[in-house]
């Protein structure tokens, strides 16, 4: 005798002619949920560990040229004297924009290129060796801004330039890097000196609102840099 079979799927019921239905579904149990949280925790904690270091690189060239922002805060200006003096530089050159303040531009004397420039010849560095090169531009992209015034005095001034470093602080240098490398083009090294802020610890910069601050300033700069920014 046949018996008639009736053939559903398990795991789905429907009402109202299949207006609504139900299903089964698969979640987390309590041991992937402790999984999904220990794999936050060292995700977590290895951003904690790498991502001051990963910001503040340095990764100098053979240059002839060393380049510092001229925002810079003076324990840094003096880590640029002594730089230039400890390599075979040739020249140093301040590049930065209008002076915070000041409602933008206003002339070539007040800003952070002058600023730069002046603090180094307090620390030492002869006046014949330093050329400041001031950026117009005030507001945002202020780094890209400033190379692209350095490409542009390069290039007015007739100077072939093979590479350059570039001295700035700290968790600023990954991202300055980047902007200058873009600015300049793939026909100038660009290489990065990042001066240590002694206003925190490096190592445990989530222990100091400073570092806090710095670090997560920073990172999202970068990635606003990496990401959206467009010239």
């Amino acid at each position: 005798m046949a018996m008639a079979t009736e053939f559903s799927h398990p795991d789905t019921r429907q009402k109202f002619w299949g207006i609504l239905a139900r299903k089964e579904r698969w979640r987390l149990s309590w041991r992937g949920w402790l999984i999904f949280i220990l794999a936050g925790l060292l995700i977590a904690v290895s951003l904690l560990l790498n991502i001051q270091p990963f910001l503040a690189k340095t990764q100098r060239v053979n240059a002839s040229v060393l380049v510092v922002e001229g925002w810079v805060h003076e324990y840094a200006i003096r880590a640029a004297a002594k730089e230039f003096m400890a390599n075979s530089y040739h020249k140093i050159y301040t590049t930065g924009g209008p002076v915070p303040g000041n409602g933008g531009y206003v002339n070539d004397f007040n800003t952070s290129a002058s600023v730069g420039a002046e603090l180094l010849k307090k620390n030492g560095m002869p006046d014949g060796l330093i050329q400041m090169v001031p950026s117009h531009v005030a507001g945002r992209d202020r780094t890209y801004s400033s190379a692209i015034a350095l490409r542009d005095w390069f290039r007015e001034h007739g100077m072939t330039v093979g590479s350059i470093n570039v001295l700035t602080e700290g968790v600023h240098a990954r991202r300055t890097q980047f902007l200058f490398q873009r600015a300049l083009g793939s026909g100038i090294a660009v290489g990065i000196i990042s001066v240590p802020d002694p206003d925190y610890d490096a190592k445990h910069w989530w222990r100091s609102s400073e570092g806090v601050r710095e670090v997560l300033d920073e990172s999202i700069a970068y990635l606003y840099a990496r990401i959206i920014f467009h010239p």
